[in-house]
């Protein structure tokens, strides 16, 4: 629940900060890198967090909906800032 509450206050980000402090066997389990986790959180870290959630019991089914949804979020982010940008620039 209060993982829950950070994502809603702070970000994924925040979330997966505090989640690695918090249970860094269990990142290792799923990732079995540090540099996977790492790239997760800098670019991609809806779709780095629910591959965390979805993994553990294998990739499977709903789980590809899953995953695509947060590869959407994460993309689409990235869209509307640039699209932000650029209305901003001919302002």
């Amino acid at each position: 629940m209060c993982l829950f509450i950070i994502l809603l206050l702070i970000g994924p980000r925040a979330v997966i900060l505090v989640w690695a402090l918090v249970s860094p066997l269990q990142w290792s389990a799923v990732f079995g890198t540090f540099l996977v986790p790492v790239l997760g959180f800098l670019f991609l870290p809806w779709t780095t967090l629910t591959y965390f959630l979805v993994a553990p019991g294998g990739v499977v089914g709903l789980d590809f909906l899953f995953l695509a949804l947060a590869l959407l979020v994460d993309l689409s982010s990235y869209a509307g800032g640039g699209a932000y940008r650029r209305r901003r620039a001919m302002a």
